[in-house]
């Protein structure tokens, strides 16, 4: 069943960027006055740029001092409500979703014919499913920031889907986070794990439009 969208709460956003940095060993985030600015320093993802509340003067202003191509806005509202302006170098990528959801502990149990292993390290923990041969068939990884777990980079080989192997690894990382304090996950979904991340109980907290500058 499709859940409703609430209200953007910043801390919610800002939770979301403070573990996202922990992921990726990413800069740390830096405030402004719109938002939140993460030096990502990689090629084509040189910067982003996270608005809680976009608002045609914060995008102007935005789209007209961003001038280096490779830069990103994360915006929290859907692209029916932005679209209009960014100009058109601006490129708006699929759609997206923050999504939050109650931790709790729980036994998980791994699939026939494979194995489940979590690593920590550096703030981050990984949970992988693993098939006899030691081939990585389904992945995730999360990092705690204050009380909240961001969970990231969940991806499944595509000779193992439709296995249920993402829901045994999301469900391995929440026990994990609730074990370790957390009590509250939050994500940013493609439509496709949206529709996974339901099934286990997460909710949509705001769409979310990606728009990066190509030119």
């Amino acid at each position: 069943m499709t859940q409703a969208v609430r209200t953007v709460r910043p801390e919610t956003v800002r939770a979301w960027v403070d573990g996202w940095v922990i992921s990726r060993n990413a800069p740390g985030p830096v405030r402004e006055p719109w938002g939140v600015r993460v030096d990502v320093g990689l090629p084509g993802h040189l910067s982003r740029h996270i608005v809680p509340s976009p608002t045609p003067a914060t995008l102007r202003h935005l789209t007209a001092v961003l001038d280096a191509p490779g830069t990103w806005l994360k915006l929290c509202a859907p692209a029916e409500a932005v679209e209009r302006w960014l100009p058109p170098s601006w490129a708006v990528q699929e759609p997206e979703f923050m999504m939050t959801a109650e931790l709790e502990e729980a036994p998980v149990t791994a699939p026939p014919g494979y194995t489940l292993a979590l690593t920590t390290r550096a703030g981050v923990t990984v949970a992988r499913l693993l098939t006899q041969a030691g081939e990585v068939a389904a992945r995730g990884q999360l990092a705690i920031a204050g009380g909240t777990a961001v969970v990231d980079q969940v991806e499944t080989a595509g000779h193992h889907r439709r296995r249920g192997l993402g829901t045994v690894v999301m469900r391995a990382l929440a026990a994990h986070a609730a074990a370790g304090g957390a009590g509250t996950g939050v994500l940013v979904a493609t439509p496709a794990g949206r529709s996974l991340y339901e099934t286990l109980g997460w909710c949509v907290h705001t769409p979310m439009t990606a728009a990066v500058l190509t030119v």
